[in-house]
């Protein structure tokens, strides 16, 4: 009874798998659907962390602490580390370099679907042939696993290590710019400023001629126009820059005429009342 227990699953584990195995698929299908390839590498490491929660769930705590540390924190985090500091654009994830290239990876992955299906459909899931024995030949899980690595696949183990160290020295000599020309000089740098006719001066800092110095106040030209060069471009594209034109100032100055007049009927009825007071 208590075998038959085993291979039993709850209502929990039913709603965890097909809650779970959902979010693991879109991310898969978002792998290979999105335009950047950043999002691609995120939602890879997504589906990597719902694989470690299944390992965790079905009591092997080993493989899914690897899955994270390894797969999600290390290896995943190389390939993101590569493809921002190589600079892979959706520019040139839509060139097709060889010809055809797209049909024969969409006819390999049909492919290996179907093989896939065929492979869990012919599985046979009722019972674990062997793996009580596995887990007890060397003491546990966890040991047979490590004697594994480091005997029968020692030389797959340090061959996949020596593949990543590779990696990483290629992704280090891609993104090497080596200096092809002279330096320029400021003396050159100004010269070129001033043929290309940009603007020379440095540029002025916010609220210059301004009721304050606030970053998102532009400052004024002497003919009372706003400088969008006083403000930095982020602030513009949020929308965060104050109005600073002509009818928003005279509001201000109309505004702070009341606040002065209103203080200055205060002040006269706190004289009048001392003054009645004595």
């Amino acid at each position: 009874m208590s075998a038959l227990a085993a291979y039993a699953t709850s209502t929990g584990e039913a709603f965890q798998f097909w809650i779970l195995g959902t979010v693991a698929v879109i991310g898969a299908l978002c792998t290979i659907l999105m335009r950047k390839a950043v999002h691609s590498a995120l939602c890879l490491a997504g589906t990597m962390i719902i694989l470690a929660v299944f390992y965790l769930a079905n009591g092997a705590y080993f493989l899914g602490i690897v899955q994270i540390v390894v797969y999600t924190g290390a290896i995943m985090m190389l390939f993101l580390f590569v493809v921002m500091l190589v600079g892979v654009t959706a520019a040139d994830s839509v060139k097709e370099t060889i010809k055809g290239q797209r049909w024969w990876a969409a006819a390999c992955g049909l492919g290996f679907g179907v093989l896939l299906f065929a492979g869990i459909g012919n599985a046979s899931l009722d019972e674990f042939t062997g793996l009580g024995a596995a887990n007890t030949a060397h003491g546990g899980n966890v040991e047979g696993l490590a004697t594994l690595i480091f005997t029968k696949y020692v030389f797959a183990f340090e061959i996949t290590g020596a593949l990543l160290i590779t990696a990483s020295v290629g992704a280090m000599v891609l993104t090497h710019r080596e200096r092809t020309e002279r330096a320029r000089t400021q003396r050159e740098l100004a010269e070129r400023r001033v043929r290309e006719g940009k603007h020379l001066p440095p540029l002025p800092a916010p609220g210059v001629y301004a009721r304050h110095n606030a970053v998102d106040v532009p400052g004024l030209l002497p003919d009372g126009t706003p400088s969008e060069l006083t403000v930095i471009s982020t602030l513009r594209e949020r929308g965060q820059v104050r109005d600073v034109s002509a009818e928003a100032l005279a509001d201000l100055k109309a505004l702070e005429q009341r606040s002065a007049e209103r203080l200055g009927r205060g002040r006269d009825e706190a004289r009048e009342g001392k003054e009645a007071t004595r």
